[in-house]
């Protein structure tokens, strides 16, 4: 892979999409975001966050980011909020991260609880993410809790550990059928 994008805020999703094709040519974060602050419109409404392959990061926040916003960056991680409670939210993101340990995914959970603790939205939690990339063309881990009363970033870490075990095995299944264990269901013996 070439990196990661993150677009939020007043998003344009095009945005991840052009800032990760400038990196698969050659850019490194930096000049990716640069590039993209050049080439996108209403870009002052707009957070674009990159790391390429080298671990490299930038940021971009537009002055029109909604409520508090602001951004922090650490060794391979980076983290941009707006609608914050705080301006300390993304940096205890990022020592969250940088604390945690095992697995990628295990990390990022411990990055969101972090997060969480720190203030979190000015507003109520309802949803939250974790999608990890890794050596081939599709997230393998992807997932989501869309809308929820009780604590989104909770409901995501449950997903995460009971997919974890499972992670490899999915990977597997995609690249070769044949070298993959079973379902453990009827059916499949």
């Amino acid at each position: 892979g070439v990196g990661a994008v993150a677009s939020q805020n007043v998003t344009d999703p095009r945005l991840g999409v052009l800032a990760l094709d400038l990196m698969d040519g050659g850019m490194g974060a930096g000049e990716a975001i640069a590039s993209v602050r050049r080439k996108a419109e209403f870009i002052e409404y707009r957070q674009v966050l990159a790391i390429d392959r080298a671990g490299q990061t930038a940021i971009h926040s537009g002055p029109r980011s909604l409520g508090i916003w602001t951004e922090a960056a650490g060794k391979d991680v980076m983290s941009a909020g707006n609608l914050l409670a705080n301006d300390g939210v993304p940096a205890a993101i990022v020592e969250g991260f940088e604390i945690g340990s095992g697995h990628l995914g295990d990390r990022l959970v411990a990055a969101l609880r972090a997060g969480l603790k720190a203030g979190g939205e000015a507003g109520p939690v309802h949803s939250a993410g974790l999608q990890i990339c890794d050596q081939v063309s599709w997230p393998v881990a992807d997932l989501r809790c869309d809308w929820t009363e009780d604590c989104p970033i909770e409901t995501v870490a449950r997903a995460w550990d009971v997919y974890k075990p499972q992670l490899e095995a999915y990977v597997t299944r995609a690249l070769d059928p044949r070298d993959a264990p079973t379902y453990g269901v009827p059916g499949d013996e």
